[in-house]
């Protein structure tokens, strides 16, 4: 007898793990149950045939992603940040500690996020813990060890100040004590790397001209922190974590430190991949970020660092604000909120650059959907497997996408990407088998160390009920825009 199941894609291509293949993929209760040949005659109550210029990718990890409710859900929020993630073919993200209102530095702090997060997601969302002065001064770490048996995936902590009150730095003891906690229960320590002495040395940043601002975030900075990081991770053997490297001033020393068996992990961001200092216009504050957006050749050597396995996995680091807090109106770089909005367009910036540099689609889907879930330890997410969660994107590679701030879910009209064209549009985005579509939360909240449980509701209808890949009648797919030119 022909099993039947829930629904079955058949994909020309798709990114698996063992590369790019023709695949028929099977799905019930929400997860991978089946990857066969494409002409494979599975029967599925759904069965979805994508075009001839689409791709089936595994569902994106996002780990990290400045959410910002509750407190100062104006700059962002769990609804508008979780439909700009699935527009982008991102399944699954990880809510950073801050810039929320209470910080996720205490279990009160983690259930305001559970809280305000709750029936408002569209796809699925974990959170990080914060390690900060106050729950990493000497004695027993209570708060960190609570946090975790909660189901944090790990604890960020910046070196320099974060640019909230609410969220402290550590210096280097604080460092190192957090890390012999969080080392003790087998936890991930993540840094923001920037040493406050060579930020205090530099000239401050002031006025409208970017080169100034580059200038007083100087590679050293990042350098000196990082340094200092790995020598913590050394001592300590605490999983350690670098975010959002800008500086390619600072790989030598991170790949002697790992071929040396240093337990450090480091992500880079898709601006500091696809866009370069002396690109930015005078005043262009949308494109103000701490570590900066640095020169081409530095851009260069963090792409060769990818290519080397020295950087692990790309995220967006999307931390948005007001257009007020961009202070637009004066183009003010030391005035201005740092934080790139980039959620919804990390996956086209970075595939349009990197097929300009020989890069296969598979190395991407690697690096921003398999890399970022094992790092940060999200399981059954980023990969095409069978056991994995049926979460896919379908991306037409080749595809133009003209990037307008206004038509972008993120809650706040403001991008570094705007007015770009872009190679490679998201067409539709699955979670557990089900089309992500306007209106309907079906994200859930997830824990390390669990799955997200199987989705057994009673589905009704056939594949003609739903949107499927590409053009659609029935619910409106969340999905990017392609330029119609």
């Amino acid at each position: 007898m022909t099993e039947r199941f829930d629904l079955v894609v058949r994909a020309r291509r798709a990114v698996t793990p063992e590369g790019e293949r023709a695949v028929a993929v099977a799905t019930n209760g929400g997860r991978i149950v089946a990857i066969d040949p494409f002409d494979t005659p599975h029967m599925g109550t759904r069965t979805v045939e994508l075009a001839e210029d689409e791709v089936l990718l595994p569902g994106l990890v996002d780990s990290h992603v400045h959410v910002n409710e509750p407190g100062r859900t104006e700059w962002e929020g769990f609804s508008s940040a979780t439909r700009a993630a699935a527009a982008g073919g991102v399944t699954t993200i990880v809510d950073m500690p801050l810039n929320s209102v209470p910080p996720t530095t205490t279990i009160a702090g983690l259930d305001a996020k559970h809280a305000a997060a709750d029936g408002q997601i569209a796809v699925d969302v974990g959170f990080w813990g914060g390690a900060v002065p106050d729950n990493t001064a000497p004695g027993p770490p209570d708060a960190l060890v609570a946090l975790h048996e909660r189901g944090v995936y790990g604890f960020k902590a910046f070196l320099s100040p974060s640019g909230v009150e609410e969220f402290g730095h550590l210096d280097p003891e604080a460092l190192r004590r957090a890390a012999v906690a969080i080392g003790g229960f087998g936890g991930l320590l993540i840094v923001h790397a920037e040493d406050p002495r060579a930020l205090a040395e530099a000239p401050p940043a002031t006025g409208r001209d970017y080169a100034g601002f580059v200038a007083s975030r100087p590679e050293s900075a990042e350098n000196n922190a990082i340094s200092l990081l790995i020598a913590t991770a050394r001592a300590t053997r605490t999983r350690c974590h670098i975010l959002h490297l800008s500086s390619a001033g600072a790989l030598p020393q991170i790949a002697a430190a790992r071929a040396e068996g240093v337990p450090l992990t480091v992500e880079t961001c898709p601006h500091y991949l696809t866009i370069a200092a002396e690109q930015i216009p005078p005043g262009a504050t949308q494109f103000k970020c701490c570590p900066p957006i640095r020169d081409s050749a530095n851009r260069d050597a963090l792409w060769a660092a990818l290519e080397r396995g020295v950087i692990d996995c790309v995220v967006s680091d999307h931390s948005p604000s007001t257009p007020a807090l961009k202070d637009l109106d004066t183009g003010d770089f030391g005035t201005a909120w740092g934080g790139i909005a980039g959620l919804q367009v990390g996956l086209p910036a970075v595939w349009t650059e990197a097929s300009a540099r020989g890069f296969a689609l598979a190395d991407v889907v690697h690096w921003m959907g398999r890399r970022p879930a094992e790092i940060a330890g999200v399981a059954g997410k980023g990969q095409i497997a069978i056991g994995c969660d049926a979460d896919f994107a379908v991306f037409a590679p080749d595809a133009v996408l003209r990037v307008d701030a206004a038509r972008l879910h993120h809650k706040n009209p403001i991008s570094a990407y705007d007015g770009r064209e872009l190679k490679g549009v998201i067409r539709q985005t699955w979670l557990r088998g089900e089309p992500v579509v306007h209106g309907v939360r079906r994200g859930r909240l997830l824990e390390r160390g669990q799955r997200a449980s199987p989705d057994r509701r009673k589905r009704v209808g056939t594949e003609t009920d739903l949107p499927g890949a590409g053009p659609s009648t029935g619910s409106a797919p969340i999905g990017a825009t392609e330029d119609d030119t």
